[in-house]
């Protein structure tokens, strides 16, 4: 595919985000253009608003008391001193709080501050407002909680048998699922044990946000929110409002690679607001955000793989443990991903999963991008790597006799329908050429693992290469209601855009700019600020934006082109149908009719609102089976690495992907995504994880939280793009950046394991699994 760079756009950013502002002309536009991203300049230049850089008049600033211990029991809660500082103007706690509201977007468990007991270390307990972010940081420090400090389960095995951490026990779910024969035995037998670990969303602005007090005794919260619609009902809940007293606007969004702003940050903003008719900022430290948001659910995993002789699979067993943390925010929806898509995308005539989400004292787990499908996709492509092995089949082949087609079943029961090209993408990664050797190269110029200027010698550089498969499912899952609603608003020349999808990076309000153009022939499109005033759009995550939000603006802008279209029509004693508009003018199927857009529209104020609720899903059943899932999508990736068998480095040269992506939008913006999944799924491949010990996070900073850097981002290759259009999603197109991020660690794994012979099953990979060849 030939990818176009767009010319980028000159853009004023006004507004509270990132999409709305004066318009913006793109040269080529319209959907399958290489479009520059409207907010880019704005970005580029630092004049795009973010939270943190919102002010009013009168502001005041909050700080948060955190937890010191993973878990303990409140004793006593003494706000006296702080409150007599002078510079304070309020300290909340639990009592302040009007109902016990949860947090977690699908169980409601997680108290607004702490009350009688703490679970996790960095639960918000109280916070201050004061007139000086010092001030605030200093009252906190001098709240009083007399703790009593309790065992901690850190363990999520041991978690099952562990005295209740909570009201609702210790068990979040439990999906036991059974598909075929389950007595069946395969001829060959592989097992593994798989860790994978606490990955960071880490976005590189943290948490922040600003709340004000409104005259009905509401509130109006700025922040930075993926789903400022059910954070606006949390938010009521939890304050005794109704949801006409809080309002939502979202802010520009400074990454969002997981959930943001949860309300530990956004509800001690609300009060404090509301108990002192002020203005109150809220700007987290780096650590406070690493306390305080969810992470990826660490997970342990135990496979069994039955197969023939042939290599062909037989039956999968499998085990799966998600450490949830202290409450249960999103942990049944990613224990469902997880249990589902066990086997891979593989055809498994007989499957028994059985997976298990609990909760312990370790920090809250939470939805990152990929979840549940990323840690299985590591241990089942361990697995097929070890069948591999077993066989004496090369693993690529290996793969390839068992893919998954359209048609199959998954292990749920659930029919494939939507494209499935895995055959494909699989053939493209294994023929594309491989990167040349370092030796073949002078050797000032060789990149060896460490850097530059590392320790390797090239004597101990051994070679791998590897090759995974994997998928995602896009929307929600299991009965999630899916429906966003969009307005399209053409004046004049310029059409407007209202819709509560947040553009969180992913590309959405570009995305909304190019529908309307290719639908109604304008080049000027604006798209609105998001707020709560506006109907919901959902949370902007797994697709949902492109598939739920773009359809929307698509059926809206639809319905707009018909008003504009026929009288024209009628003029002629034609249908509407009869007349197309491309390149700016609206002409007849027989040329009689020929006019511009905007001489049709001269004078005309036209408006359409339109909604795109996708078919229905249903939940798993007791024995895991259901159609779950709206859509899937898929990704095989070739990785190739450089390993110091002496020191255990690693280093990443290139990276193959092929994509199912059903069609392309944007062709500039869809590499971005694919090199952004890809390179954050080598983080979660060789150097994120947050450490925790018995419960307490170390080093949350980004000195000791390992993040890839652009030394560490390897060639990209994208060596094939499968646009195969899936009939039932606005445009054919699929989600793009949740799947490379699945595949990517799975594929790294394998190249260490081609280039050690060590067997690698845990997440990072360490340095001594690396170390040594066989």
């Amino acid at each position: 595919m030939t990818y176009q760079a767009g010319d980028a756009a000159a853009v004023t950013v006004v507004g509270a985000q990132a999409g709305g502002g004066a318009p913006v002309r793109d040269t080529p536009h319209g959907l399958g253009a290489s479009v520059a991203a409207v907010d880019a300049d704005a970005k580029v230049l630092g004049t795009h608003p973010y939270t943190a850089d919102l002010w009013a008049e009168g502001l005041l600033w909050a700080a948060v008391l955190r937890s010191p211990h993973p878990h303990a029991r409140v004793k006593r809660i003494d706000t006296a001193e702080a409150a007599r500082m002078p510079g304070v103007r309020s300290v909340v706690t639990h009592e302040e709080v009007a109902g016990e509201g949860g947090l977690g977007r699908t169980v409601q468990d997680r108290p607004a501050l702490a009350s009688e007991r703490v679970r996790y270390h960095g639960e918000p307990v109280a916070a201050v407002a004061a007139d000086h972010p010092e001030t605030a940081r200093l009252a906190a420090a001098a709240v009083v909680v007399e703790y009593e400090v309790l065992d901690a389960v850190t363990d999520p095995e041991k978690a099952f048998e562990a005295e209740p951490l909570h009201p609702d026990g210790n068990l979040i779910r439990h999906i036991p699922l059974r598909h075929g024969d389950p007595a069946a035995t395969g001829e060959v037998v592989v097992e593994g044990l798989y860790r994978i670990g606490r990955q960071d969303p880490a976005p590189i602005g943290v948490e922040s946000g600003l709340a004000v007090p409104r005259h009905d005794g509401g509130v109006e919260v700025y922040t930075a929110s993926t789903d400022p619609h059910g954070d606006r009902d949390r938010l009521a809940a939890c304050l005794g409002l109704t949801q006409e007293q809080v309002k939502v606007y979202v802010t520009g969004v400074p990454g969002a690679l997981g959930d943001r702003e949860d309300l530990g940050f956004q509800l001690p903003l609300a009060l404090l607001a509301i108990r002192t008719g002020n203005p109150v900022k809220l700007a987290a430290t780096r650590e406070e955000s690493f306390l305080g948001h969810g992470h990826r659910h660490p997970t342990l995993l135990r496979y069994r793989h039955h197969a023939d002789r042939e290599g062909k699979l037989v039956k999968v067993e499998a085990q799966v443990l998600m450490d949830a943390g202290a409450y249960a925010d999103d942990s049944a929806e990613a224990l469902a991903a997880a249990v589902s898509f066990a086997a891979g995308p593989y055809v498994v005539p007989n499957a028994v999963v059985d997976g298990w989400v609990v909760r312990t004292n370790n920090p809250p787990s939470g939805y990152v991008r990929g979840e549940g499908a990323l840690q299985v996709c590591a241990a089942y492509e361990g697995q097929m790597d070890k069948l591999a092995a077993q066989l004496g089949i090369d693993p690529a082949e290996l793969r390839a006799r068992n893919v998954l087609a359209t048609g199959d079943l998954l292990p749920t029961g659930q029919t494939v329908t939507c494209p499935a090209p895995v055959a494909e993408l699989l053939a493209a990664v294994r023929e594309a050429p491989l990167p040349a050797l370092p030796k073949d190269g002078p050797v000032e110029d060789w990149l060896l693992p460490g850097g530059p200027d590392g320790p390797a010698d090239p004597g101990s550089v051994r070679r791998g290469v590897g090759y995974a498969l994997g998928m995602v499912h896009m929307l929600g899952a299991e009965g999630t209601d899916e429906v966003s609603t969009a307005t399209v608003k053409v004046e004049g020349t310029t059409a407007t855009v209202l819709c509560a999808a947040v553009e969180t990076g992913q590309g959405f309000a570009t995305l909304a700019r190019q529908i309307v153009q290719d639908v109604l022939g304008v080049d000027e499109v604006q798209v609105a600020p998001v707020d709560t005033d506006q109907p919901p759009a959902g949370p902007g995550c797994r697709g949902r934006n492109t598939w739920v939000s773009g359809g929307a603006v698509e059926r809206a802008a639809k319905m707009v082109r018909t008003q504009l279209l026929q009288p024209l029509a009628a003029t002629f004693g034609m249908s509407a149908e009869l007349l197309s508009i491309a390149d700016g003018k609206i002409t007849s199927y027989d040329g009689v009719l020929s006019t511009t857009v905007a001489e049709a529209l001269e004078g005309k104020e036209l408006w359409a609102t339109a909604q795109c609720r996708p078919h229905p899903t249903e939940p798993l059943n007791e024995t895991g089976q259901g159609d779950a899932f709206v859509g899937l999508a898929f990704a095989a990736i070739r990785a190739v690495v450089d390993v110091d068998v002496e020191l255990g480095s690693v280093r990443v040269v290139e990276m193959a992907v092929a994509q199912d992506v059903g069609r392309v939008l944007n062709p500039r913006q869809l590499r971005a995504r694919i090199e952004a999944g890809v390179t954050q799924g080598i983080g979660a491949a060789l150097t994120e994880h947050l450490r925790v010990v018995r419960g307490m996070v170390r080093r949350p900073d980004l000195a000791g939280y390992a993040l890839p850097t652009a030394l560490d981002a390897p060639d990209v290759r994208i060596v094939r793009l499968v646009e195969e259009r899936d009939v039932v999603a606005p445009f054919g197109a699929k989600a793009a950046g949740s799947v490379p991020l699945v595949v990517a660690p799975a594929a790294v794994a394998a190249a260490v394991r081609a280039a050690t012979g060590r067997p690698v099953n845990r997440l990072p990979i360490r340095p001594q699994a690396a170390v040594g060849a066989s």
